[in-house]
């Protein structure tokens, strides 16, 4: 039997649900590597932007010894490394995680959406209304890598600190969160067209979960970039890091010299202090989205219960581990997969008529 000209809309629509399903899981993957490679102390291991040729990494020695020279000219070498004798076997372990990255995003992430956006266009498989959108995602996508190299400039400079600008790691980390919520958004928008359905609309509950999550990725991302978790005094699961800091609420030695906003956005202290409370005003308002989801669409309160509860559990583990990879690792990925599935949640209720104003 032939499809019909619905069905077959229905049939493409899906098709491309998957396909961005699967770049989403990209963009994922890409944020845990980028988060070892923060952890490792990797970012400024690669001193020059290649985006062609910096696919291949050094195969010579010769090759190698370039790289490494080029590295020994940055501050990061100079007050840090050098002076604790790093070797060229070291410099090759952070050399790995960096060049991860970046070849990751490059061809994993390129290849997965550039490729497949091109064949779906020539063969006329877009909705109408979705090419504006499938672009905007690209355009995203490629800002991204461009804030990605000024991220790694920052820390290059001969009067540059020896690590990157956290306010460029800041913006690097929600480029690509806010990538992964329009990927999800756009997928669930697209399958929603395979049944026939308009696009969803963005309510008011929704709209202030997102605001309050992204407050507190923000905030996490700031406290990457500051190296802001050890203030907390953790390690060896130490239960003095937690709930308290150094044995106090709200901890000793935040600098206000420069202003509240400079404090909110620079100073260690004040800025664990705001991610690790900020954290209740989520979970609040994340049980509430979950609650009225769950007549709705139990799999999406149950995936945000889950999510947002091993998220928290994380991040209590990671402070009182004194950072530890793994599950500062992990703490990275939730938090992906939590944002994720909250949109699926948002996205849900904006197929209802249900809204703050009803609570």
């Amino acid at each position: 039997m032939a499809l019909t000209e619905i069905d077959r809309r229905s049939h493409r629509s899906e098709i491309l649900a998957r396909w961005l399903f699967i770049v989403a899981g990209f963009v994922i993957a890409s944020l845990v590597i980028g988060g070892i490679t923060r952890l490792t102390e990797s970012g400024l291991s690669i001193a020059n932007w290649q985006p062609i040729s910096g696919i291949i990494p050094p195969l010579s020695d010769a090759q190698w010894q370039a790289e490494f020279s080029a590295y020994q000219q940055i501050p990061q070498f100079q007050q840090v490394n050098g002076p604790a004798g790093m070797t060229l076997v070291q410099y090759k372990q952070i050399f790995f995680w960096e060049w991860l990255h970046r070849f990751f995003v490059r061809t994993g992430l390129s290849l997965s959406y550039l490729l497949p956006l091109v064949w779906f266009w020539l063969r006329g498989a877009i909705p109408p209304g979705f090419k504006p959108r499938l672009l905007g995602l690209l355009a995203l996508g490629g800002m991204q890598g461009v804030v990605g190299w000024l991220m790694v400039r920052s820390g290059l400079g001969a009067d540059a600190d020896v690590k990157v600008s956290h306010l460029w790691l800041a913006a690097h980390l929600m480029l690509a969160l806010t990538l992964l919520a329009a990927l999800v958004w756009t997928a669930l928008d697209l399958k929603a067209d395979a049944r026939g359905e308009p696009p969803a609309r963005m309510t008011r509950l929704g709209a202030a979960a997102l605001g309050v999550l992204a407050v507190q990725l923000f905030y996490g991302a700031l406290l990457a970039g500051l190296r802001a978790g050890p203030v907390a005094g953790g390690g060896w699961f130490n239960w003095q890091a937690w709930p308290l800091m150094q044995g106090r609420l709200v901890p000793a030695g935040i600098d206000w010299s420069g202003g509240t906003v400079h404090a909110l956005l620079a100073d260690p202290y004040l800025v664990h202090f705001a991610h690790r409370w900020w954290a209740w005003v989520a979970l609040a308002l994340l049980v509430v989205v979950a609650r009225r989801l769950r007549p709705l669409e139990r799999r999406a309160s149950i995936a945000i219960h889950a999510a947002l509860g091993t998220q928290i559990l994380l991040g209590i583990a990671t402070v009182m581990s004194g950072i530890s990879l793994w599950l500062a690792g992990l703490h990275q990925f939730t938090g992906a997969v939590l944002l994720a599935v909250t949109c699926w949640g948002v996205h849900r209720l904006g197929r209802t008529k249900c809204d703050i104003s009803t609570l």
